[in-house]
């Protein structure tokens, strides 16, 4: 896991970057795993829908603003609540990634607690270039 606190650095000087006001949105960086991160941590930890959308395609926006709230996105699209909860990507294949600039497929592991119990959960995101910038695009079909 030392390739853990290389993500893990420049997401909390992006979330840092934010500011403080509602209408907060993630500054897009030349890496899908730390926009996947940031969307998450947005969505379950911060609680803003307007934050997780705005990295994502305009059709996935469009969506997750329609739910209004965190929770609504939370349980119809990924079928996961959470009270708090740890993201951390799968790093295993970021050379594949490399091979296939302009799109990337993104494992997701969640580790977090919903009522007092523990849950872990992996979600799969297919995320987008466009103008230098990553988006996401589809939120990908279980892995399991």
């Amino acid at each position: 896991m030392p390739h853990l606190k290389y993500l893990l650095i420049p997401l909390i000087l992006l979330l840092n970057a934010c500011g403080g006001d509602d209408k907060k949105v993630i500054t897009t960086v030349d890496n899908p795993e730390i926009v996947a991160l940031a969307f998450f941590d947005a969505l379950y930890n911060e609680k803003n829908v307007k934050k997780a959308a705005s990295v994502c395609s305009p059709k996935l926006a469009k969506l997750i603003l329609h739910y209004r709230s965190p929770q609504a996105v939370a349980r119809h699209l990924f079928n996961m609540s959470y009270d708090s909860v740890e993201v951390k990507p799968d790093t295993s294949g970021v050379k594949v990634r490399e091979q296939f600039k302009g799109t990337a497929n993104i494992t997701i592991y969640f580790d977090g607690y919903y009522q007092e119990e523990r849950i872990k959960d992996v979600k799969r995101l297919a995320i987008i270039q466009r103008d230098g910038k990553w988006f996401i695009d589809k939120i990908l079909k279980d892995p399991f």
